[in-house]
């Protein structure tokens, strides 16, 4: 039977320039529904049935389209042209040294301080969901040729939230797209996530130096704390005298997924009587736990260290200066297409 979606558009605030933003309302006839804005293509909210019938937003963010001007963690952001870190801001690219923000540290973070997640994408509706569609110029955060870059959120059939990207560019180019959404199975106020519980189907990750730029090796997680392959707490070794959690200051890594590029389970959170599944088509996942966060939230909810945790479907940091990595670059002319889904059981 086919999932029927309303899609109610509403008015979400004004940003500094005076601009209004909307807010995209999307229910389905399952009991889920989500959330969407024009202001950086961002999701602000994902309504989950709970096992008594009581529906929950599932996701951190704010009462209005200020809250994610005037922050910057990146709440439900779509983030590209490149998401994560390059080091120095800089690679090479058929000869030609490109130099983009270095707004974290020496290093760039998210294509720099001119955030896709702050703008305003054009808006299409659609049978069960929202696109949204953003022209990315040619040297827009120091990368080359003109993008053409949409994102689609839409209700899927199996209780699922299906994001869909696709970009196009006259030149080579990187493209490296994704969600940055906090998850909490509890609820918008931000509860602590460490005693929710957490698998990953990655049997690696990706070691980085002082500056949280990968070295190029692949590290078993066997016998480390950074082992998610059998459901743990996400607590439970979070506080561990490892060295990368001691670096990041809790999780925040990359993870070498399993799926040799083909849609597949990345990972299962679970927590409250809900189970959320993320599937993806890409190499990495980067697995946050909030570990900077400090913002006042929706209904002016506290978040801060351990609120919640994002699942960041990409190409590995900083991979498009290490060969040996799945590469980001995106021929000219040719499509980039990449699907993540959170499928929710309660």
């Amino acid at each position: 039977m086919s999932l029927i979606c309303t899609v109610e558009k509403k008015p979400f605030g004004k940003v500094k320039n005076g601009r209004e933003a909307a807010l995209y309302e999307v229910r389905g006839s399952d009991g889920m529904g989500f959330a969407v804005s024009d202001f950086g293509a961002t999701l602000v909210s994902l309504w989950i049935p709970g096992p008594e019938g009581i529906v929950t937003d599932v996701v951190l963010g704010y009462d209005c389209a200020a809250g994610y001007e005037d922050n910057d963690g990146h709440l439900g952001a779509t983030v590209g042209r490149s998401a994560n870190r390059i080091a120095n801001g800089q690679y090479k690219l058929n000869g030609t040294i490109y130099q983009t923000d270095q707004n974290d540290g020496e290093n760039n973070l998210h294509s720099g301080r001119d955030y896709y997640g702050k703008r305003f994408w054009e808006t299409e509706l659609l049978e069960n969901g929202v696109r949204f569609t953003l022209h990315s110029p040619d040297g827009d955060q120091g990368h080359p040729g003109n993008a053409e870059i949409t994102v689609d959120y839409t209700l899927a059939n199996d209780h699922g939230l299906r994001l869909a990207y696709h970009g196009i560019c006259d030149q080579d180019t990187v493209m490296n797209l994704t969600n940055h959404s906090y998850f909490n199975l509890e609820g918008p106020e931000g509860k602590c996530i460490l005693p929710h519980q957490l698998q990953i189907y990655a049997c690696q990750f990706t070691p980085t130096d002082a500056n949280l730029i990968p070295t190029g090796e692949l590290v078993s997680v066997d016998g480390t704390p950074m082992d998610f392959n059998v459901m743990k707490e996400i607590g439970r070794d979070i506080g561990a005298e490892y060295p990368a959690l001691k670096l990041a200051g809790g999780y925040d890594h990359n993870y070498v997924l399993e799926n040799n590029g083909q849609f597949a389970l990345a990972a299962v959170y679970q927590a409250c009587g809900r189970r959320m599944e993320v599937y993806t088509d890409l190499p990495g996942m980067q697995i946050y736990t909030a570990n900077f966060l400090k913002a006042e939230g929706k209904h002016h909810a506290a978040y801060g260290k351990y609120s919640g945790i994002c699942f960041e479907t990409q190409y590995y940091p900083n991979s498009i200066n290490i060969p040996s990595f799945p590469s980001p670059m995106l021929k000219k002319g040719e499509p980039f297409q990449s699907a993540t889904e959170y499928r929710f059981s309660w």
